[in-house]
C-alpha cells in the first residue's frame, strides 16, 4: 500500500535503499515484491542500524520530478533477526499528512555447510613395521585444495602394537573435510607411530565425502596401497585394508537457528545502590546525571539493553536494585523492584528501566553491603521454570565495588550454570575488581564447595576501559556492548548442546 504518486498509472517503486545498496525498480505497482537480496555480516553484540527509504529513480508522471520520495523506515538488523520467522513489518513515514504504507523485511541465514560428520574406522592385516613388535598404526586425513595440493585436517589416535586396529569414533566439520564440495578428494595416509617422530609410512587410499556417506547403509572397505612397494614387488597386492564402520551427519546449529526457532532472550537488570557510589545529587557520584550526559550506570544499561531488547518480544524487563534502604520502613533490600511493584517488577522497554532507575534514586537511601547472590538466585529461580530451550535469561549487574557475599555469589553462579541463563557484570568507577575476574571464569572454571560450574556463564568488564577519550558517549556504549555481549551466543549454544536441545522449526507462513 505505497503512496501513488503517478497521475496516469501507479507508482514505479524501486531504488529502495539501505546503507548496503539499492533494489531494482518495479513498474506500476503499489505492492512491490523486490527480488534483489542484500548479504550482510551479522553480529549479535553490535547495534546494526538499517535505514530503508523509497526513492524511485524513474517516474512516468509528467507532474513530478525524476525521483518521488515514498517514505522511510528505521530498523536494526537485530530486530529483523529477532522477529517471528525473521519477518518484520514496519510502517513507512516521512511524507507529512500521508499514510506511506508499510515495508516488510525478511532475513535468513545463508547456508555455509554447517554439517558435522562422526565416523569410525578399523583396519585389517596392515604391514608389520616394528622389529620387536607389530605396528602402532594411526590415520592422517588430508583435504585436497583447488591447486592440487593437500591440507591435513585430522589425525586419529595411535593404537599400539596391532595390525588390526579399531580407532575411536571422531567428529569433524564437513567444511574441514571437503570445504563443502562432496566430490573433492579426501586422501588418507596410514602410518606406524615411532617415538622419535620418524613415523613409518604404511600406505594410503583416497575417497570423497560422497563415497564416505554411502557407509551409512553399508560397510566400505578400502585397500591400503604403498606406491613404492607396488613398483618393487610384482606380487604385491596391498598393505592391508581399512574399513569404514560407521558414518553419520548432524547439523551444527547456530545462535540464529535458535532465535529463528522462537527462543526468547529475557533481559533482567540489577543496579548497585550502595553508599560507596556517592550521593546521587553530587557531581562526584557514579549515579550523578548532569543535564548534558548520562551517568555511567545509565550508559551501561542503555548500551547492553538496547541490543538485547531486539530479541525480547514483549519488551518488558524486570529491573531490581540492591544495597539500599527502601521505603516505607527503611529496611535494607538486595532485590527491590525499581518500579516499586513487587508483584510485577517489569518495566516497559529500556527507557522504562531508566525512568524507574532515576525515580528510585530519589526515593531510596543508598546503603550496603554489596550482595549479588539474592538477585542471581531470583533470576535463576525463574530460569529453572522453563528449561526446554524456548527461554534464555540474561542478567545484567552494574556495580561499583567489591562483593560482600563472595562465597554465596560463587555458589549461586555454580548452580545457575546448569540453567538457561548468562550473567553480565559491568564494573563502574575506579575500584579494583579482582574478585570479578574470578567470577568470569575465563582462565579457571569457577567452583564452590567442591562443585564446578557446568558452563562459563559470566562475562565481566570494567566500564572505564570503554570510555572514549573524546567524551563520545555513543562510541563508548558501542564498544562496551560489543565486548560484553560477544559471549552470549556461545553461552546460549553451550546450554543447548549440553541438553541436546535442537532449534524448533519456525512456524510455517
Amino acid at each position: 500500500n505505497l503512496l501513488d504518486l503517478d497521475t496516469f498509472s501507479k507508482s514505479d517503486p524501486g531504488g529502495w535503499q539501505s546503507r548496503f545498496g539499492r533494489t531494482e525498480v518495479i513498474d506500476n505497482t503499489l505492492n512491490p515484491d523486490f527480488v534483489r537480496k542484500f548479504v550482510l555480516d551479522y553480529y549479535f553484540e553490535e547495534k546494526q542500524n538499517l535505514r530503508d527509504w523509497g526513492n524511485p529513480p524513474w517516474s512516468h508522471s509528467a507532474f513530478f520530478g525524476a525521483q518521488d520520495f515514498l517514505g522511510q523506515a528505521f530498523v536494526a538488523l537485530g530486530e529483523v533477526i529477532g522477529s517471528q520467522r525473521g519477518r518484520l513489518e514496519r510502517p513507512l513515514t516521512g511524507v507529512p499528512g500521508k499514510r506511506c504504507g508499510t515495508i516488510l523485511l525478511l532475513a535468513e541465514e545463508l547456508s555455509n555447510c554447517r554439517d558435522i560428520v562422526t565416523m569410525q574406522l578399523c583396519a585389517n592385516k596392515l604391514d608389520k613395521k616394528d622389529f620387536f613388535g607389530k605396528s602402532d598404526p594411526f590415520l592422517v586425513f588430508y583435504r585436497s585444495n583447488e591447486d592440487g595440493t593437500f591440507t591435513i585436517c585430522h589425525k586419529t589416535e595411535v593404537v599400539k602394537n596391532t595390525l588390526n586396529p579399531v580407532w575411536q569414533p571422531f567428529t569433524i566439520p564437513v567444511r574441514a573435510l571437503c570445504n563443502g564440495d562432496y566430490d573433492r578428494t579426501v586422501k588418507i595416509d596410514v602410518y606406524d607411530w615411532d617415538r622419535d617422530g620418524s613415523h613409518d609410512f604404511i600406505g594410503e587410499f583416497a575417497t570423497s565425502y560422497r563415497e564416505l556417506s554411502r557407509a551409512q547403509s553399508q560397510f566400505t572397505v578400502y585397500e591400503v596401497l604403498n606406491p613404492r612397494k607396488k613398483c618393487k614387488k610384482k606380487k604385491y597386492v596391498n598393505s592391508g585394508t581399512v574399513t569404514l564402520l560407521s558414518f553419520s551427519v548432524e547439523s551444527e546449529f547456530t545462535f540464529v537457528d535458535y532465535i529463528r526457532g522462537g527462543t526468547q532472550l529475557n533481559f533482567t537488570v540489577a543496579i548497585d545502590f550502595t553508599a560507596s557510589n556517592g550521593l546521587p545529587s553530587q557531581p562526584t557520584s557514579l549515579h550523578y546525571a548532569s543535564p548534558y550526559q548520562l551517568s555511567a550506570y545509565a550508559l551501561a544499561l542503555k548500551a547492553v539493553g538496547e541490543i538485547i531488547q531486539d530479541y525480547d518480544s514483549d519488551k518488558l524487563f524486570p529491573a531490581y536494585g540492591f544495597g539500599a534502604k527502601v521505603p516505607p520502613d527503611g529496611k535494607i533490600s538486595h532485590q527491590f523492584p525499581l518500579n516499586n511493584n513487587v508483584e510485577n517488577p517489569s518495566c516497559a522497554g529500556i527507557e522504562g528501566v531508566l525512568e524507574s532507575y532515576l525515580q528510585s534514586l530519589r526515593t531510596v537511601q543508598l546503603y550496603g553491603p554489596t550482595n549479588f547472590a539474592p538477585v542471581i538466585n531470583q533470576v535463576a529461580g525463574i530460569a529453572a521454570q522453563v528449561t526446554d530451550g524456548s527461554q534464555y535469561h540474561v542478567l545484567l549487574i552494574i556495580t561499583d565495588g567489591v562483593i560482600s557475599d563472595m562465597l554465596q555469589t560463587k555458589e549461586a553462579i555454580v548452580t545457575a550454570s546448569s540453567l538457561p541463563m548468562s550473567i553480565i557484570i559491568v564494573g563502574v568507577g575506579p575500584a579494583e575488581f579482582e574478585a570479578m575476574e574470578e567470577l568470569d571464569g575465563d582462565e579457571v572454571r569457577l567452583s564452590s564447595r567442591g562443585r564446578y560450574a557446568e558452563r562459563d556463564i559470566v562475562q565481566f568488564v570494567p566500564f572505564r576501559d570503554y570510555v572514549d577519550d573524546s567524551g563520545n558517549q555513543v562510541l563508548s556504549m558501542a564498544r562496551l556492548a560489543k565486548d560484553v555481549l560477544a559471549e552470549i551466543p556461545e553461552q546460549l549454544l553451550s546450554y543447548m548442546k549440553t541438553r541436546d536441545i535442537k532449534p524448533r522449526r519456525a512456524d510455517p507462513e
